[in-house]
């Protein structure tokens, strides 16, 4: 790591300490001036694009994911945290897969499942629009999985 003050590239830590966004803060004193600086060491994710249903394929968005849950969730004994907590599992899954590209069906199975752990009345609300429910039928059949 270079210095900011002097450019030199002889540096050393002093200090490391984990922050609230899963990167890492480090403390570092330069050898030849010895003045110090701190720098932050987060981990490349690899870019991840979502194939739409239409085979439109565009990067993956959080906040897409977030609001979605957020909508299926309203006026739900479901916190925020528990959200974000969930959001952080399902991205989790997804990273691990390995893959550059995901299809929505994928994220959205996984979603399913969690929802159906965390609330069933936010389950058919998701459900209903992930499956895209043509009539009453399809969503009393969904229902009746549940009860199962």
């Amino acid at each position: 790591m270079k210095c900011p003050f002097c450019g030199k590239d002889n540096t050393k830590v002093i200090d490391s300490r984990p922050t609230d966004d899963s990167s890492i803060r480090r403390r570092r004193q330069c050898d030849e001036c010895g003045k110090r600086f701190t720098t932050y060491e987060k981990v490349e994710t690899m870019p991840l694009i979502v194939i739409k249903k239409d085979d439109n394929r565009e990067p993956y968005d959080r906040e897409k994911l977030v609001a979605g849950i957020v909508r299926s969730c309203h006026k739900r004994p479901v916190s925020l945290n528990q959200i974000n907590t969930m959001v952080d599992e399902i991205e989790t899954q997804i990273f691990n897969m390995g893959e550059k590209e995901i299809p929505t069906t994928t994220i959205g199975r996984i979603v399913m499942d969690k929802l159906k752990d965390l609330d069933e009345v936010a389950y058919v609300r998701f459900a209903s629009v992930y499956r895209e429910f043509k009539d009453v039928n399809t969503f009393m059949d969904e229902i009746k999985k549940i009860l199962n």
